[in-house]
């Protein structure tokens, strides 16, 4: 898939020439610039992080410029992407897929004086910080309610790529799934890609077509909803962003990243000149992930039961309480245990009741 367009908060042509002429920053504005892996409008990941990027511009004001690229391949597309915006006088730099990972520290080694932000990424250096949303806590209570509401049994995810990331969103959505429901089944779909409508949408029609009537998807446009919709009778869950427009149903809820505050902290810190290299992974305690609304398809036992999920989870219970085994039934977590967050960040295992193999 090309990915293409360079735009900025003052428009294309103004994103193009500052990024070519650096002089043209002015030295009493901080430049911030973001990398983005999708289109701004994919309704999912991407739109959230840009709105994450028009919060600080209204949070600032004329005190910042922001320019941003959109739909950039992972990988070397994206190192000379995140070079150019270097070179273009940028003085902090946002990075959001966990693709750009290395590209962005090959980077950073050029430009000591820029600072970087890579978002879902754990590699580091003087000048790159790492930032996260805990997803898997926003695939609780919807795991919740997708073993509720099912009446197949039969619940459909389409996983993006086999990274932790995405294995930890189907491990959460599963164990709860599961102790709401014991006879619920996974099938799972990897796409291969952040966001491939087309793709997405056949993975979401293959899934209903094996009886699945509850979608999850860990992939970033909204065309899985779209097939739940005309399929009828099949359920799905927001991800990334609220995906409103398929309210109430086949939407039922949402997992909403919120990246706004944390934007906004660190474009003040280069201000102040106190910015660090951090490592933030937060979660509903933190703010940065939101349950969205439960919409009336949901019957009022089971959205207080799923609200009660996320608000003990807000306040301090772990997502992962054992006893949770392994996919082969090897103890994972025993009877009251909660796992270490290096635990989570290799994740590379199915919990037991997932069917089939993670692929290599």
């Amino acid at each position: 898939m090309k990915r293409r367009t360079l735009l900025s908060g003052g428009g294309a042509a103004a994103a193009t020439m500052a990024l070519s002429r650096p002089g043209l920053a002015q030295q009493d504005k901080v430049k911030v610039g973001f990398i983005y892996v999708g289109p701004i409008g994919d309704g999912g990941y991407t739109y959230e992080h840009n709105q994450g990027r028009l919060a600080v511009i209204e949070h600032f004001g004329d005190k910042v410029e922001t320019v941003y690229q959109e739909s950039v391949p992972e990988g070397a597309d994206a190192e000379r992407a995140i070079t150019q915006m270097a070179l273009g006088g940028a003085d902090i730099i946002f990075t959001t897929s966990f693709g750009f990972m290395d590209p962005t520290i090959n980077v950073a080694k050029k430009f000591p004086n820029v600072k970087f932000e890579h978002c879902t990424g754990y590699k580091r250096a003087d000048n790159v910080a790492t930032y996260a949303a805990r997803f898997y806590e926003g695939r609780a209570p919807c795991g919740h309610i997708a073993g509720k509401m099912t009446k197949s049994n039969k619940i459909g995810y389409i996983g993006a790529f086999p990274i932790p990331e995405v294995i930890r969103g189907i491990n959460s959505a599963f164990v709860h799934a599961q102790r709401a429901n014991p006879d619920v089944e996974f099938n799972i779909i990897w796409a291969y890609t952040w966001f491939d409508p087309a793709k997405e949408a056949d993975a979401a029609q293959a899934l209903i077509e094996q009886g699945c009537d509850v979608i999850f998807q860990h992939t970033d446009s909204t065309a899985p909803h779209a097939a739940a919709a005309k399929a009828g009778d099949v359920i799905a869950f927001g991800q990334a962003s609220d995906m409103a427009e398929y309210k109430p149903s086949p939407r039922v809820t949402s997992i909403i990243d919120v990246w706004s505050p944390y934007y906004i902290e660190r474009v003040q810190a280069v201000m102040d000149g106190t910015w660090t290299s951090t490592d933030t992974w937060g979660g509903y305690g933190a703010g940065m992930v939101e349950l969205g609304e439960i919409t009336g398809p949901v019957p009022d036992d089971v959205k207080a039961e799923a609200l009660a999920i996320r608000d003990r989870i807000a306040e301090g219970e772990h997502a992962f309480v054992g006893p949770i085994n392994k996919q082969d039934g090897s103890p994972w977590l025993a009877e009251g245990e909660t796992p270490e967050d290096g635990d989570l960040l290799t994740m590379d295992f199915y919990v037991e009741g997932i069917k089939g193999d993670i692929p290599s």
